[in-house]
C-alpha cells in the first residue's frame, strides 16, 4: 500500500542526496501556487551525467485542471518507482518508457487526490504536521545540514516544507478513508472465498525420496536396445541394489547414489524434494504408496532405466485447512480490494477533472 507511507517517503528521500531535489510546482499562469507539490519521493544528488537519466528542465509534462507538474515531479517520481536508477546511472533503456508512464500516472492521481482533499475541506492538525516536520528533520545529519536544504531547496523558508508536508498528509488522508478504510476484509470474508474456492487451497499429493538410477546409452532409443545390451543395463542394476540394500541411513544411501547413480540427482545424494506424485512415473509412485520411509525399494523398470527409491517422506493429497491460511487469504484479498477501490477513486477523480499531458 504505497500512500500508507507516503509522508515517511517523502521524509526519507529528500535528503538522499547532500542537496535533495525538491519538487517544484506552477499554476497554469506560471506563478507559484499556495502548496507545492510534495510527492512522496525526492530524487536526491542526480546521478552520473553519463548514465541515461532524463534531463531536468522544469518543463512542463502534465495539467491538472490548471495545476502544472514539471519533469522534477515526473522524475522524483521516477526514482520512486525504480530507486535502483542512483545505483545504476539511470534507467535501463528497455525499462524507461513504461517507468516514465507509470509515473506520469501516479503524480497525475497525487495531485487530483490532494485537489479532492481540499474541496472537500479535508484537515490535519497543526500538531501532526508539526510532528512530521520534527521527523524530518532528523533524518539529516546535523542542524547545519538542514539549514543548507532549507537554503539551497526552500529559499530559506521553513514554510515551504511544511506545505509539501501537509500536502503529503492530505493525500495519505483522502487515501485512507476512501480507500484504506474500506479495503478491511473480514474473517467471514476470507471464510466465503475460502469455501468458494475448494480447488485453490488444495495440496497435491508429494514425496520427498531419494533415487538409484541405472540409464541405458542417453543417445539411445530405449525401446532398441539389443538384447546384450539390456542383459547388461540389468546386471549392473542388480549390483546397484544389492549394494543399496545394504545401506542402513539416509547418509549411507546418499553417498552410495553419488557413486554410482547414473541420473542428475546423484550430485546432492540422490536427493528429491517434495515431488508431486503427478511429475513422478506412476510405476514409481505405485510402488512407493506402499513403503514406510527409510526402506529401500527393488529395482523400478521405467521404460530400459531401473531406479532403486528410498522414500524420506509421503505427503498424501490434502486441502488446507482455513486457520493455516486464514492470515495470507485476508491480505491477498484486502490487497485485491484495495487496487480495485484506488483504481474506481482514480476513474471517478479523472471523469470530473480537465487533464493535459503535455
Amino acid at each position: 500500500m504505497k500512500h500508507q507511507v507516503l509522508v515517511c517517503g517523502f521524509l526519507a528521500a529528500t535528503i538522499i542526496g547532500a542537496q535533495g531535489q525538491v519538487a517544484s510546482h506552477a499554476s497554469a499562469n506560471g506563478t507559484q501556487p499556495t502548496t507545492a507539490n510534495a510527492s512522496h519521493a525526492t530524487p536526491g544528488k542526480m546521478p552520473d551525467p553519463q548514465g541515461t537519466v532524463p534531463q531536468v528542465s522544469d518543463k512542463p509534462v502534465a495539467r491538472v485542471n490548471g495545476v502544472v507538474l514539471t519533469d522534477r515531479d515526473l522524475l522524483r517520481e521516477m526514482y520512486a518507482i525504480f530507486p535502483y536508477a542512483r545505483q545504476h546511472n539511470g534507467f535501463p533503456r528497455s525499462q524507461e518508457p513504461a517507468i516514465r508512464q507509470g509515473a506520469l500516472e501516479m503524480i497525475i492521481f497525487e495531485e487530483l487526490v490532494y485537489q479532492d482533499a481540499v474541496r472537500r475541506n479535508v484537515t490535519i492538525p497543526p500538531q501532526q504536521i508539526k510532528q512530521a516536520e520534527i521527523e524530518f528533520q532528523k533524518t539529516f545529519v546535523s542542524p547545519d545540514q538542514y539549514k543548507d536544504f532549507l537554503k539551497v531547496e526552500m529559499h530559506g523558508n521553513p514554510e515551504l516544507v511544511r506545505q509539501k508536508i501537509r500536502r503529503s498528509l492530505l493525500i495519505e488522508k483522502v487515501l485512507q478513508m476512501d480507500v484504506g478504510d474500506k479495503s478491511a476484509v473480514s474473517v467471514d470474508e476470507a471464510r466465503h472465498y475460502y469455501d468458494k474456492h475448494p480447488a485453490r487451497f488444495q495440496e497435491p499429493e508429494t514425496f520427498s525420496m531419494q533415487t538409484i538410477s541405472i540409464l541405458p546409452p542417453r543417445s539411445q532409443d530405449p525401446s532398441k536396445l539389443s538384447a546384450q545390451q539390456q542383459k547388461d543395463i540389468r546386471k549392473r542394476a542388480d549390483d546397484a541394489l544389492r549394494q543399496a540394500k545394504a545401506t542402513k541411513t539416509y547418509e549411507e544411501f546418499g553417498l552410495l547414489a553419488e557413486k554410482i547413480s547414473e541420473d542428475d540427482y546423484r550430485v546432492n545424494m540422490g536427493i528429491h524434494k517434495n515431488v508431486k506424485a503427478d511429475d513422478l512415473p506412476p510405476e514409481v509412485v505405485k510402488v512407493m504408496r506402499g513403503m514406510k520411509p527409510g526402506t529401500v525399494s527393488d529395482l523400478i523398470q521405467v521404460q530400459g532405466a531401473y531406479t532403486i527409491v528410498r522414500p524420506n517422506a509421503h505427503t498424501p493429497a490434502q486441502k488446507l485447512s482455513f486457520e493455516k491460511v486464514k492470515a495470507p487469504l485476508q491480505e491477498e484479498l484486502q490487497k485485491q480490494k484495495y487496487e480495485k477501490l484506488r483504481s474506481n477513486l482514480a476513474k471517478q477523480l479523472r471523469a470530473k477533472a480537465k487533464i493535459e499531458v503535455v
